[in-house]
């Protein structure tokens, strides 16, 4: 859930090699005797995960409609109607949380604005009491006092922000709007309406797309953490959309991607791989030095996959991931990719419990854990790259050689 890494836990082998962890471990895992976990050796050490029988999260997408018309944005080579959660598909979302161990996460997001749903604050209320906690990502423009005030109460755990500038200037130049300063007030509002009916200090994170036109704003937007409360960052690159947003991307040469934990003072910074380029190097190094991290290489790693989620759309279709839950085009390398949504099934026909654990479906997450799909994200030579139908390894529908989510190119909270 893109929570900052905790402190080391005490693990110990018996006398046969077993490997004993501690009982929050096993707790926080929902782990039962006989499970199989998911075991994979990193840089790092070793990576333990859930298994993959367990859904830990579900991104619901409230809405498709949005209040900005961002020049990154997916509406930009888009041709769905837009459209908003009705609460009984919502409900039949939430309905079978119950029946897993632990409940697993609720994120309010997708590719639409949440706070335009006209129900949302309910929708919060409602899945904070089946889920184990929820978090939602806004543009920030919508949360005015007596919204930010009914999210908090009913039981808004994480805040992410969308913000793409530090500036009024280049908040404009990306999102098309000048909603910059009110923003950033609804944000320092937000964390002190937390602070009087909650205690405690709000979690706030920021989500940051890097690109040519911006990438110069990022030490800036780090240092105004303070100011406003934001706790953590999360950074990406762009996806274009578009040829003209081709220009932009920073991840032709990418270096590896940095996860930066400097200090209990300082924010987590979550970074994508990166170039470290004309266009990037002075940003990154006065980033870099004043939050120093660990560089780690993160490819072949589905992020959904990983964290066992689920993506369910506005009209109740479920889909493994954020990036199959619509159609759309997306350019790979200046070369126009069409990508298929998949649609597992619908939660107003099946109950969610029934579509996680679908043996189509399943497959389909072993397949992506293990990850031998064609590289196309590093070959791209072949027409197979062009779509997400089938690859040169002999892949079916969904292929997904070609996804940047599993490069640490592209990140979602």
């Amino acid at each position: 859930m893109n929570i900052p890494p905790k402190a080391p836990q005490p693990a110990a082998l018996d006398t046969q090699n077993h490997l004993i962890l501690p009982p929050e471990i096993l707790q926080e895992f929902g782990a039962q005797p006989g499970d199989e976990l998911s075991l994979r050796v990193t840089p790092e050490g070793i990576l333990l995960r859930p298994p993959l029988s367990q859904l830990r999260k579900v991104y619901v997408e409230p809405t498709s409609r949005c209040n900005f018309a961002c020049r990154t944005c997916i509406r930009n080579a888009w041709g769905e109607p837009p459209g908003v959660m009705a609460q009984e598909t919502f409900r039949h979302v939430l309905a079978t949380l119950e029946a897993f161990s632990p409940r697993p996460a609720v994120f309010l997001g997708g590719f639409g604005e949440p706070l335009t749903h006209p129900d949302i604050v309910r929708m919060v209320g409602d899945a904070s009491r089946a889920a184990s906690r929820v978090e939602l990502i806004t543009n920030g423009a919508l949360l005015g006092e007596q919204l930010a005030r009914g999210l908090i109460e009913a039981g808004l755990d994480t805040l992410w922000v969308s913000l793409d500038g530090a500036s009024p200037d280049s908040f404009v130049d990306v999102r098309q709007s000048e909603a910059f300063g009110e923003i950033l007030q609804n944000i320092s509002r937000y964390r002190e309406i937390y602070r009087q009916t909650r205690g405690g200090t709000a979690d706030i994170g920021a989500v940051f797309v890097a690109m040519k036109r911006n990438i110069d704003e990022l030490p800036k937007l780090l240092n105004m953490s303070s100011k406003v409360g934001i706790g953590r960052y999360m950074v990406t690159n762009i996806l274009p959309y578009t040829p003209e947003m081709c220009e932009e991307v920073l991840y032709h040469r990418a270096i590896e991607r940095v996860a930066w934990q400097a200090s209990p003072w300082h924010p987590h910074v979550n970074m994508p791989e990166i170039d470290l380029s004309q266009n990037t190097h002075e940003a990154l190094f006065h980033a870099w030095a004043t939050r120093p991290g660990v560089m780690f290489k993160r490819h072949d790693r589905c992020p959904f996959i990983e964290q066992r989620s689920i993506s369910i759309s506005w009209d109740g279709y479920a889909s493994p991931c954020l990036a199959l839950l619509h159609s759309h085009e997306s350019y790979l390398f200046d070369k126009k990719r069409n990508v298929t949504r998949w649609r597992i099934d619908n939660v107003n026909e099946t109950p969610l419990a029934e579509i996680w654990h679908l043996p189509e479906y399943r497959a389909f997450r072993e397949r992506v854990e293990q990850f031998d799909f064609s590289p196309c994200t590093y070959c791209a030579s072949c027409e197979m790259a062009e779509a997400n139908q089938e690859d040169c390894f002999g892949n079916t529908f969904p292929a997904c050689g070609g996804c940047l989510w599993a490069q640490g190119v592209i990140q979602c909270p």
